[in-house]
């Protein structure tokens, strides 16, 4: 009898917990395998804070598919096999590949295209010391060979919008998205619900740049331009007018001054979690952290210390600043609807990094 007593407390108590996790539907360009994609979802899934209710794939830094296929194999290799991933978006809205080759001849180039990039140069020096064959940019559905292997695991059925719409109605007023590549998914489910947003508790989105310091060739000459916004302007511009409760953006402003460190790396390697495994094998690339500073400061807001209060739209006009951020004060905003949104500009990033690690190796409670 004591036992039976104690099992339906221990069973209550897990229920009570689950039920004061903060719901999160994740919508990502999942590159892969490691990377700042891959490990800004592992930040939502290992924190105990939180419940991931599912992820959906919209194509950005790579092209969907094989962003589908690390991410369901990131899910095995570190425990997360139960969480959804719906397909979203192959391509924008309306921006194409073709078009934006053609701009760059008469507005200048990009720095980085995402899952357009274009073949690198080979010169005579690759030839002759036999490194000719570099990787080569691919169409949509083509996959290259995945490092990571093969997941035993599939995508679900249904597509990312209807999948995050169903979810916000099943979850009035408790889900927030995390949005961190091309708005796309997100303002398809807009477009089929007009109630989507205002059923949320909001949506943290990593994107738009306003005036950061650095000299980071992709923004010292273009300050106003950021990836995420670029790829689908039109996408972006119908997310940041929707009727959200609150929108949080992180800025590339914010995530230039938040490297992934050999020291962060060197502490991870130390553990023995699924987590720290992954990203010990396969993120060894020691770049900024655009992705999981918007995740983690989701789940800590204290991390950021400077925010603007700014309202926020896109560009949309076919010219060089096509896909280039907007910003108003209150007193400058045009009367069409622009929302104001919180842009974070500043972090305490030692707190950050420990964070983060605590969350890789299982240390954070």
């Amino acid at each position: 009898m004591r036992t039976a007593a104690l099992l339906g407390v221990l069973a209550l108590a897990a229920l009570v917990s689950q039920a004061q996790k903060r719901l999160v539907l994740i919508d990502q360009d999942a590159s892969g395998p490691g990377g700042s994609d891959q490990m800004a979802m592992m930040s939502l899934l290992e924190s105990p804070q939180v419940r991931v209710l599912g992820i959906t794939i919209v194509t950005g830094d790579a092209w969907r598919d094989e962003e589908v296929l690390h991410t369901l194999r990131m899910l095995e290799l570190t425990g997360h096999a139960d969480v959804p991933v719906a397909r979203g978006a192959v391509f924008p809205l309306v921006r194409t590949r073709k078009e934006t080759y053609l701009s760059e001849t008469l507005d200048g180039r990009q720095t980085y295209l995402g899952a357009w990039r274009e073949a690198p140069a080979v010169t005579a020096a690759d030839a002759t010391q036999g490194t000719a064959e570099r990787p080569r940019p691919h169409g949509p559905y083509e996959i290259p060979p995945m490092p990571e292997g093969q997941p035993t695991i599939k995508a679900i059925d249904e597509d990312a919008a209807h999948f995050l719409v169903r979810q916000v109605h099943a979850h009035p007023h408790e889900v927030t998205i995390y949005a961190a590549g091309p708005l796309t998914n997100i303002a398809l489910a807009i477009s089929i619900d007009p109630e989507f947003a205002s059923l949320t508790k909001g949506i943290a989105l990593m994107g738009g740049s306003l005036n950061p310091q650095t000299d980071d060739p992709e923004f010292a000459t273009n300050p106003r331009h950021e990836f995420n916004l670029w790829f689908d302007p039109e996408a972006a511009h119908i997310v940041l007018r929707a009727d959200w409760p609150r929108i949080d953006v992180t800025t590339a402003d914010v995530s230039l001054k938040a490297p992934f460190s050999k020291e962060m790396l060197d502490a991870i390697a130390k553990s023995n979690t699924k987590a720290a495994r992954y990203i010990t094998a396969w993120s060894q690339d020691r770049y900024y952290m655009w992705d999981e500073f918007a995740a983690c400061s989701w789940i800590d807001p204290s991390l950021v210390t400077k925010e603007n209060k700014i309202y926020l739209d896109v560009d949309l006009s076919r010219g060089p600043n096509y896909g280039g951020t907007l910003t108003w004060n209150e007193n400058l905003k045009p009367d069409s609807g622009v929302r104001l949104v919180h842009a974070q500009m500043d972090l305490d990033l030692p707190q950050f990094q420990k964070m983060f690690v605590d969350l890789m190796t299982g240390s954070r409670e």
